[in-house]
């Protein structure tokens, strides 16, 4: 009997291959070793012959006990079990072994009895995808990111299966050329921040890492972040995206403008433009058109519809320096009925940093600091202080932690100083660099 599926269209066979089936589990039968070389590669429902799954079942069963996989030991098995009979008898077995030469071959042929089933399993995703579409009392935005998600969850199984460990040689070959290209300066270590104390001890933002961005209300996280835009689009030429659920798009182009031009955002708000502000501010806005900054204000925001609409703007550049999410604790999560805010900011993390992996980017998240900081005398923050500290600091390949002492002291020498806490430095360094902090415009600079 060959495997159940539910398919849209039945005309045609399912993508299969019998032939290596048999051959996989002649292989077995015949090879004690076989079985330890395939079992990390192939699982038994990718078997489209349900008599080959309980025969490969059966072989895994023995083998994890320590006991040897032959014919004999095979039969033994599926007798004991009442599935002899099931499978097609001896018979079948025997001629498995008949059909077979050698396992030499089993590791490649595992491969393509998996690559087969994961075509299966996406015809039947399409399938339910099919009926998703049919069913009209569900939300156009809520069936779109469950289809995302059965489709990337046949994605991402199918890339695990088919990457390979990789050897520390060709892992010290590629240090080596990277370490040359940069001596030699013809590869950068890492993308600017536009802050030279904070790229002097950090090396830059780096590719395919998750940055955490945390402070109290009011210590400029979002400002800091649209700093970080700005400089990475402006100074490395780069695109740029902020997922914004605290501000709408209207405020951050007012943010920006009102950075560059040096016009409080309260004027450009109500209007309140002087005639000798006109001209900065048009010159402003044509300076400011030319930069591939992008805001993204949707009001639900979810880690799937983050990766299709990064991957939208990596189809028309190629690259993306930064994506931005302002701020973590506002994301959906992926499980609805879970209301364990720890469980499901855990989940968003880690889909987060998968992302940066996936798309080769750089990804910084803002997020809330506990009030616990506001009950003690020293208000500098520290990692524990996170909210849901667990999981965002496990994930975190880098932690700043946002400080200015102005804020809680009105008296304090550090009058327009911010300080950015390096508290995690995953392979580096951390510390402390102090950046100036205008609050008439919110904006950070560089102290010299």
């Amino acid at each position: 009997m060959s495997e159940n599926l539910s398919f849209v269209s039945s005309d045609k066979i399912p993508p299969q291959n019998i032939e290596a089936e048999e051959a996989i589990l002649g292989g077995i039968l015949l090879d004690p070793g076989a079985i330890a070389r395939v079992k990390d590669i192939l699982v038994a429902k990718a078997f489209y012959i349900s008599a080959h799954r309980d025969i490969y079942i059966a072989a895994l069963e023995l083998h994890d006990k320590g006991n040897p996989t032959d014919l004999l030991a095979v039969i033994n098995w599926l007798s004991d079990h009442n599935q002899l009979s099931k499978i097609g008898g001896r018979n079948k077995l025997a001629s498995l072994v008949d059909r077979t030469v050698s396992a030499v071959n089993i590791d490649a042929l595992a491969q393509l009895v998996m690559d087969k089933y994961y075509r299966r399993q996406l015809i039947h995703v399409s399938g339910e995808i099919f009926e998703l579409a049919h069913d009209q009392t569900q939300e156009m935005g809520k069936q779109l990111e469950t289809a995302f998600t059965k489709v990337l969850e046949v994605n991402n199984s199918a890339i695990a299966s088919q990457s390979e460990p990789t050897s520390l040689s060709s892992i010290l070959m590629d240090a080596f050329e990277r370490i040359e290209e940069r001596n030699m300066g013809t590869r950068s270590f890492g993308i600017t921040t536009g802050f030279c104390n904070l790229n002097a001890m950090l090396g830059g933002f780096k590719p395919e890492k998750l940055i955490t961005i945390a402070g109290r209300p009011a210590m400029g996280k979002s400002s800091f972040l649209g700093n970080l835009a700005f400089n990475i689009s402006s100074l490395e030429s780069l695109p740029t995206v902020i997922f914004s659920l605290e501000m709408g798009r209207e405020e951050w182009g007012d943010r920006f403008l009102s950075q560059d031009v040096s016009i409080e955002s309260i004027h450009l708000q109500n209007g309140s433009i002087s005639k000798s502000q006109w001209h900065p501010l048009a010159k402003s806005i044509s300076k400011l058109s030319e930069l591939p900054i992008y805001i993204d204000d949707s009001p639900v925001l979810t880690v799937n519809l983050i990766r299709s609409k990064v991957k939208q703007l990596i189809a028309k550049y190629n690259r993306i320096g930064m994506v931005g999410i302002d701020y973590l604790q506002l994301m959906e999560g992926t499980d609805g009925d879970n209301y364990n805010l720890a469980f499901q900011i855990g989940k968003i993390t880690r889909g987060l940093k998968q992302l940066a992996r996936e798309c080769n980017t750089t990804v910084v998240i803002l997020s809330q600091l506990n009030r616990g900081v506001e009950s003690r005398n020293i208000k500098r923050p520290m990692m524990s202080d996170l909210r849901e500290s667990g999981r965002i600091e496990e994930d975190s390949d880098l932690v700043l932690l946002l400080y200015r002492d102005e804020y809680y002291h009105f008296d304090t020498v550090d009058r327009g100083i911010a300080e950015i806490i390096v508290a995690k430095n995953r392979g580096g360094p951390t510390g402390t660099v102090k950046l100036l902090f205008d609050a008439q415009f919110t904006c950070f600079k560089n102290l010299a």
